[in-house]
């Protein structure tokens, strides 16, 4: 196979690993309605099956890094992929909230392994320089997955049901399993010498987030992408419910948000040719937060009403075309032969506050039935990750070299 289509299989193959998260989430969105009535429930209760899920994925990630770094990076792919499969099957059977929202949380556990994997291989497979270009392009991936994802859902939904819509997933993920099994090469070998004593990989782990550059940027690129999970989880209620917009209505609004980030994502590709990384996320931070407020003060006072808010809101959301692959990139710099551990600490520091905004969304529109607590939430998380970029650029400066920890050091923690 020519080089090109090999990188391009490759990439797709990464993408495609990355994006099980978004297309899980995404494609149950527009379904929220009709599995509330069909399980005798609310919004708002489905809703925690959401958050249920985020707080999987934060967990599952912490499981999955040292098992990365110890046993090559496809066995532990093969074990996850297989248990999102058998969850996924598990939810299109379930018959109350409370089973749903345990069994998101088990697929969770099962489809993290796809995102700390593909995060790691970059950092394997490419050099360092070129990893924010290639973040990018994974970004065009998981892109994809928002516009696709609710529009099908809502389709699915409304024609047959929506049980069909983890049925779809479950076959997805099969689909997935047979990519990486014939066409996705093992870009690390098992490493026996790793431990996976819980003290060894505490102490990585900690040594890893003691870095100055990887606490920043991954804070950074966290706490902006949170309030993309607080439009994920008041979203529904926000435009299906408030501006009573239909299900099929919902799918476009989120694929127009979606494309958003795409177009941004790449135009970030661009960028990179003249710009530096941190550059670009100082830009993008601020255009976000300023958005956001014009989103928030709309919002509270009535005035934005149904085009003005999906304006904002896909503003301030595909300003995260910019923000998560330079800050993934920088994150992860310091770092090569404990990349899975690094991945890891990123992505459960991401899912975490992913699974708290969406948690505390879901808690306020109880409350709260207009697009405050959402849009409260968003511009919060904005103008805090602006705030966490300017300080950490100052305690970076001060560092001598951007691998403050050593991977000498992280080593050493994790063979002892």
């Amino acid at each position: 196979m020519p080089v090109n289509k090999r990188k391009t299989l490759l990439l797709v193959i990464l993408g495609m690993l990355s994006a099980i998260g978004p297309f899980s989430i995404d494609m149950y969105l527009p379904a929220f309605s009709a599995i509330a009535s069909d399980l005798h429930t609310n919004v708002a209760t489905i809703a925690m099956s959401l958050s249920s899920f985020f707080i999987g994925i934060c967990f599952g990630q912490f499981l999955y890094g040292p098992l990365l770094d110890r046993f090559g990076r496809k066995k532990p792919l093969y074990a996850g992929i297989t248990i999102y499969l058998l969850a996924s099957v598990g939810c299109a059977l379930v018959g109350s909230a409370n089973g749903l929202i345990a069994l998101r949380f088990v697929q969770a556990i099962g489809g993290c392994a796809g995102t700390v994997a593909s995060r790691a291989m970059v950092r394997d497979i490419f050099p360092v320089g070129e990893n924010a270009k290639i973040f990018s392009k994974l970004m065009l991936v998981i892109a994809v997955s928002p516009i696709i994802a609710p529009t099908l859902g809502g389709y699915v939904t409304h024609l047959i049901g929506w049980h069909f819509v983890f049925v779809i997933l479950a076959v997805m993920s099969a689909l997935i399993l047979l990519g990486v099994h014939f066409y996705l090469p093992e870009s690390r070998k098992p490493d026996p010498s790793f431990s996976l004593k819980p003290a060894p990989i505490i102490k990585g782990f900690w040594l890893v987030l003691k870095n100055r550059q990887f606490y920043t940027y991954s804070f950074t690129g966290a706490v902006s992408a949170a309030g993309l999970y607080a439009y994920i989880a008041g979203s529904p209620a926000v435009f299906m419910e408030l501006f009573k917009v239909s299900e099929k209505q919902y799918g476009w609004i989120f694929a127009t948000v979606a494309m958003g980030l795409i177009i941004c994502s790449q135009i970030n590709s661009i960028l990179l040719q003249r710009y530096k990384s941190e550059q670009i996320i100082r830009v993008a931070l601020v255009m976000q937060s300023i958005t956001g407020i014009v989103l928030f003060t709309g919002s509270l006072y009535g005035r934005l009403g149904l085009a003005g808010t999906i304006i904002c809101c896909c503003i301030v959301l595909s300003c995260q075309g910019f923000t998560f692959p330079n800050s993934s990139a920088l994150s992860m710099a310091p770092f090569s032969k404990n990349a899975g551990s690094a991945s890891a600490m990123m992505g459960g520091i991401q899912m975490g506050l992913g699974a708290g905004t969406s948690l505390l969304v879901s808690i306020l529109s109880k409350k709260d039935h207009s697009a405050v607590p959402m849009t409260v939430v968003m511009v919060g998380c904005s103008v805090t990750s602006l705030i966490i970029l300017a300080l950490g650029r100052k305690m970076i400066r001060k560092t001598p070299s951007i691998e403050e920890a050593g991977e000498d050091a992280l080593e050493m923690m994790a063979t002892s």
